[in-house]
């Protein structure tokens, strides 16, 4: 799921941006290196189970190499906005907010890949932290602002601008809510997959437990905007987005059902 959101955060940054995107060899070479080396890391998830000491050398070291193409496609998103004329709409807050959480989560992530530290971060709610930072902004925000980028030509409407950011503020609230204190009460040593916890944990877990109610509310408002953009609202311009560029919005929105009676012109 994190690969298809990176490929849909590479389309919306430039479009908001109102620049090309910066490096676009680099950014598929970052792509396809980082779903190489995903293939060969799976023992990270075992450093405590008494691995070989040559197994958890490689695979920490492979684990740690991850960083350097994930941290070449973050340089290429934020190059791609600098000194770019950018504009604020949903699906670029969505994208924003996917960089910079998504770069937490892999911050975290490096402090798991090294061997010896992760004796005392395995099977806490550090884990926990790391891997939600990464999936839900990194996936699911992803996906959201993909949403939020196509839905005016998938339907023909324009969503409601105000609700959307409403949306996005209430989901970025949430998440940071939820899951930025489980990195405390992991390191404090609060293990995963337990039915109850001591009581020192009790007020990181309570406030974790409002930022879930809060972001799982803000999802129902999500879904009554996409019901409310479908059945109508301003009618879409082909192009929708000012910058966007593309096959996709030279077409009527919403798209024909036969898309080109002859081939397009690609420049």
């Amino acid at each position: 799921m994190i690969l298809p959101a990176f490929g849909i955060v590479s389309q919306i940054i430039p479009t908001f941006a109102r620049k090309p995107l910066f490096g676009y060899a680099s950014m598929v070479y970052a792509t396809s290196s980082i779903a190489f080396l995903s293939f060969i890391v799976w023992a990270h998830h075992m450093f405590t189970v008494g691995l070989p000491l040559q197994a958890e050398l490689f695979f920490m070291y492979a684990t740690m190499l991850i960083a350097i193409p994930t941290g070449v496609k973050v340089f290429n998103w934020v190059s791609t906005m600098f000194r770019g004329s950018m504009t604020f709409e949903t699906p670029m807050l969505f994208a924003l907010a996917f960089v910079v959480l998504f770069t937490i989560g892999g911050f975290s992530g490096l402090m798991l890949s090294i061997a010896p530290a992760d004796f005392q971060y395995h099977d806490t709610y550090f884990v926990v932290a790391h891997f939600h930072y990464v999936l839900v902004p990194g996936a699911l925000f992803g996906i959201i602002a993909g949403v939020y980028y196509w839905l005016p030509k998938w339907t023909g409407h324009y969503y409601n601008e105000s609700l959307g950011k409403f949306h996005f503020w209430m989901s970025f609230i949430g998440v940071n809510v939820t899951f930025f204190p489980m990195h405390f009460i992991g390191l404090a040593g609060m293990p995963r997959r337990i039915p109850d916890y001591a009581l020192q944990f009790a007020d990181f877990n309570a406030i974790a437990t409002v930022g879930a109610f809060v972001f799982g509310f803000s999802q129902l408002i999500f879904l009554y905007l996409l019901i409310k953009t479908i059945r109508g609202g301003e009618k879409a311009t082909d192009q929708v987005w000012e910058g966007a560029e593309g096959l996709e919005w030279t077409i009527p929105s919403p798209a024909p059902y036969h898309t080109f009676a002859e081939p397009p012109h690609v420049k």
